[in-house]
């Protein structure tokens, strides 16, 4: 009786143990079908095109330190600022005709007579004097900034003997473009101009692509085929008529 009994209670924990081993398999390889999306996924992502060839983030491309949040409008009440205050000086240097000389030495003025009458006052009302904190320039900034400095200028100068040298004609008809069309630039407006329009596009450019990074890139891929297209037009069209010299020297008999 208590065999006859047992029975339905194994067969019901065998129909059990089934449908978990089934669910288990199921979920398995559906957990393995996902990972193999994932994957799928990672490695599309990784293929689609990137303007200028980027395959780190805009955030790290940008030095992804405190300089890169202000360009990425991380803090708001940071890069507005730094942005506001950009604007003023150059409305007060090129509109208003400011001179930088000028307004440091009438800033100094200011606060040299505030500070001097406000020492002078506290004697009389046997207040303590303000306390002048002693400003002095770390060494380690100056030096890292000096060092930032010297190598960016070095790459600068490699780049230019690279392009010098002949290697790359691609890179030196680039060149000669981007400084063509600087100078036109420079005909237009003065330094300080030119300086505030760099710090304006650092501050605009950089968010409005990271927002839409997707169709920007789109459009860079096709404007970069057509570019390529018209480039071999112009190779064999132009470049490939050009007289060249021999490479190898004729020898001798």
């Amino acid at each position: 009786m208590a065999d006859h009994e047992g029975e339905p209670v194994t067969l019901v924990e065998k129909i059990v143990e089934k449908i978990h081993d089934h669910d288990d398999s199921s979920s398995s390889s559906s957990s393995d079908s996902d990972d193999d999306k994932s994957k799928s996924f990672d490695s599309a992502k990784s293929k689609i095109f990137r303007l200028f060839g980027r395959e780190k983030p805009l955030h790290k491309v940008l030095g992804g330190g405190k300089s890169a949040d202000v360009f990425l409008w991380r803090n708001k009440k940071i890069s507005a600022g730094v942005l506001g205050g950009a604007t003023a000086l150059w409305i007060l240097f090129e509109l208003l005709e400011y001179h930088l000389v000028t307004l440091v030495c009438h800033i100094l003025i200011v606060s040299l007579a505030i500070l001097f009458l406000w020492s002078n006052a506290c004697t009389f009302i046997n207040k303590s004097p303000p306390r002048i904190p002693e400003l002095r320039l770390p060494e380690n900034c100056v030096l890292e900034v000096v060092s930032t400095v010297r190598i960016e200028i070095n790459f600068a100068l490699a780049v230019l003997r690279d392009i010098a040298s002949g290697r790359d004609f691609k890179e030196f008809l680039g060149v000669i473009a981007g400084l063509w069309v600087l100078s036109l630039v420079g005909k237009w407006c003065n330094f300080l101009t030119l300086f505030y329009i760099a710090f304006v596009l650092l501050h605009t450019l950089p968010v409005l692509y990271e927002k839409y990074e997707d169709h920007v890139d789109s459009f860079a891929e096709k404007a970069t085929a057509e570019i390529k297209k018209q480039y071999v037009v112009f190779d064999a069209k132009v470049l490939s008529k050009i007289p060249k010299g021999p490479l190898k020297d004729k020898k001798k008999d």
